[in-house]
């Protein structure tokens, strides 16, 4: 035998429930190694261009 929802859930408590998942949070910013600008963590610096301590971009 299947499950089956006692009652009909409306759209606003479906909706509620959903809309924890989606919430906005703060990046993760961390010091670049080379530079100290704060940079998103795993990405290329856009100050130096560089990425763990390696030019990886030439930025003017």
């Amino acid at each position: 035998m299947a499950i089956c929802p006692k009652g009909k859930l409306s759209k606003a408590r479906r909706d509620k429930r959903r809309a924890q998942t989606w919430k906005i949070s703060m990046p993760n910013l961390v010091k670049c190694r080379k530079c100290s600008e704060l940079v998103m963590s795993h990405r290329v610096c856009k100050a130096c261009g560089s990425y763990n301590r390696r030019e990886v971009v030439k930025v003017d």
